[in-house]
């Protein structure tokens, strides 16, 4: 198993676009998870670019040193349990119709937000989706 630098730059060599650490993977995750939770403003393609916070984390876990695994999980559960609660799982049918779909063991591309708002409330819309709160946009 790798450390947290190794794997950040053996992520880096597989195509991410920088060597992400930890810390800044799982704040973005938490910056999104909130802004979820509040209403997500900005637009479907900066949103489907935000997901990939988790999907780093996701890949870095498989490679990670138990330390630092056993360390984040706590952490990463528990935003992983926020966005859970906001958000619908649809098996994904509205992100698909934006964004090619990863793998079905990457369950927080098969959600959307409850609260639809901004240019992301209007194209899942448009996909067809109905929010909790149909006068928010």
């Amino acid at each position: 198993m790798a450390t947290e630098t190794e794997v950040g730059e053996l992520l880096h060599q597989r195509g991410w676009r920088t060597a992400f650490t930890v810390a800044e993977r799982v704040n973005a995750w938490a910056a999104l998870v909130g802004a979820v939770e509040r209403g997500y403003g900005d637009d479907i393609y900066a949103y489907t670019n935000d997901l990939y916070c988790r999907n780093w984390l996701h890949e870095a876990w498989l490679l990670l040193d138990e330390y630092v695994v056993q360390l984040w999980t706590p952490r990463v559960r528990a935003l992983d349990a926020r966005y859970k609660a906001a958000t619908l799982d649809d098996d994904g049918h509205a992100l698909d119709q934006f964004h090619r779909l990863p793998g079905p063991d990457l369950w927080w591309w098969r959600r959307h937000p409850r609260i639809l708002t901004g240019d992301l409330g209007r194209s899942l819309r448009s996909a067809g989706v109905i929010g909790a709160d149909p006068d928010t946009a």
